[in-house]
C-alpha cells in the first residue's frame, strides 16, 4: 500500500497546482465578467455603423456588438465570454480624429480573431498548465540547484507563456487581415494603427496598450501583415 502512496505523494503538489491554476482562472473571469458589466455598455455611434455592417456582413452575422469599456488607457479587448471592447479611452482617440474608423476598426477584427480562434479557452488550460509545468521544474531544479530552482522555473515558464501568447497575436492579426479584407477595408488599417502605437500612449509614460504586452515586436507584426497583403494582391 505504502509503495503506492509515495509517487502519488511526489505528484500531489503538480495536481494542486493545476486545480489552482483552473480555480483562480475561474476567479479571474468572474471578476473580469463583473467589472466589465459594471463599467461598460453598448458602442452605438453612426459614423461607425457602416464599418461594423461591413464586418457583420462578412461575417454572416446581423451584427458585430461592440462595447465601451469606461476606462482611460488606449486598449481593446475580447473578455473571456466572447464580448468585445474597446476602451473610453480608445473611442476618445477617433472622436479627436487621431484614430480612423477603420483603425478602430481593425482592433475590433483583432479582438473577433481572438474570441473565433479559441484563444480565451485556450489560455484557461495554458493558465493551469503553466502553474504544473512551473511546479514541477522547481521541484527538478530545486534538486540540483537549492535554492534558485523557483526563480529558474518561473522564468523558463514565462518564456513559454510569452511565446504562446506572441504565436495568438500572429494569428488573430492574421484573422483581422481576412476579415478586413472580405469586408472591403483592406490590410492598411491595421498597419498605419501600429505605425500610431508611441503617438497614441505618450499619455500612458510610453506603456504600450494591454493588447500588446508580452506580443510580437510592432516591425514584425507589420511585416507579417504586408506579406499577406502581397499574397492576396
Amino acid at each position: 500500500m505504502q509503495t503506492h502512496i509515495k509517487p502519488m505523494l511526489k505528484f500531489a503538489p503538480i495536481l494542486l497546482a493545476v486545480i489552482y491554476g483552473l480555480a483562480m482562472y475561474r476567479f479571474s473571469v468572474w471578476r473580469t465578467s463583473r467589472e466589465l458589466d459594471q463599467l461598460s455598455s453598448e458602442l452605438a455611434d453612426p459614423k461607425l455603423q457602416p464599418i461594423m455592417n461591413a464586418l457583420a456582413k462578412a461575417l454572416d452575422l446581423p451584427r458585430v456588438r461592440v462595447n465601451i469599456y469606461e476606462i482611460e488607457p488606449v486598449n481593446g479587448l475580447a473578455a473571456p465570454d466572447g464580448r468585445i471592447f474597446i476602451t473610453r479611452g480608445f473611442y476618445k482617440k477617433f472622436l479627436d480624429g487621431e484614430v480612423s474608423g477603420e483603425e478602430l476598426a481593425s482592433v475590433i477584427a483583432h479582438e473577433l480573431g481572438h474570441v473565433a480562434l479559441g484563444h480565451s479557452r485556450r489560455r484557461m488550460i495554458d493558465f493551469s498548465g503553466q502553474n504544473a509545468l512551473r511546479t514541477a521544474l522547481a521541484m527538478v531544479i530545486g534538486r540540483f540547484v537549492p535554492g534558485v530552482g523557483p526563480w529558474i522555473a518561473n522564468t523558463l515558464t514565462s518564456l513559454l507563456a510569452a511565446r504562446l501568447s506572441r504565436s495568438d497575436e500572429y494569428e488573430a492579426d492574421a484573422y483581422a487581415a481576412a476579415l478586413l479584407t472580405k469586408a472591403g477595408v483592406g490590410v492598411a488599417p491595421q498597419i498605419s494603427l501600429f505605425r500610431k502605437l508611441d503617438a497614441l500612449t505618450q499619455s500612458q509614460a510610453g506603456r504600450a496598450p494591454a493588447w500588446l504586452l508580452s506580443h510580437p515586436k510592432t516591425d514584425d507584426r507589420i511585416a507579417a501583415l504586408e506579406k499577406l497583403e502581397a499574397r492576396w494582391t
